[in-house]
């Protein structure tokens, strides 16, 4: 039954959603992506968090920021970079961590406001945009622990 094979083939082919694994694919490379950027900024920065905390407090100095407010923020911005991208790497606690990511981004450009640095801004309002594509397509999150997470055993 030559015809057969041509059959089965095509009821497969046409009841298989490509489209919808086309959106699945790409919302998990853009997670990835961002996740991999946050991730990475806070592995490389954790080893010498001192510094990191040196320069963004002299940065600072003549902002209106005090010290005391920015001194604090920069030893818990790597810490939070590393964790937020981890949980977006695993897809756990999505929701969330997106929401703290696109948050992080806004206090971000904050300072970098303060202290006049424009360079940065595009880079940050480019993370948040992302940050929000995530959240608005999160249906298409389908690679992800919260999935396994939520599923009875």
């Amino acid at each position: 039954m030559p015809g057969m094979s041509k059959h089965i083939f095509f009821t497969l082919h046409s009841k298989f959603n490509y489209s919808n694994l086309m959106n699945t694919g790409s919302y998990l490379i853009l997670r990835f992506a961002v996740a991999v950027s946050l991730f990475g900024h806070g592995l490389v920065r954790i080893p010498k968090l001192h510094g990191f905390s040196l320069w963004m407090v002299k940065s600072f100095e003549h902002s209106v920021l005090p010290p005391g407010v920015v001194r604090p923020f920069s030893y818990a911005l790597p810490f939070a970079e590393l964790i937020v991208g981890m949980l977006l790497i695993l897809g756990l606690f999505t929701r969330k961590a997106l929401i703290a990511g696109g948050l992080m981004m806004v206090i971000l450009i904050f300072g970098s406001s303060m202290i006049e640095n424009w360079e940065a801004i595009p880079s940050q309002l480019i993370h948040a945009a992302f940050f929000s594509v995530l959240l608005n397509y999160i249906r298409h999150n389908s690679f992800n622990l919260d999935n396994l997470l939520r599923k009875p055993h």
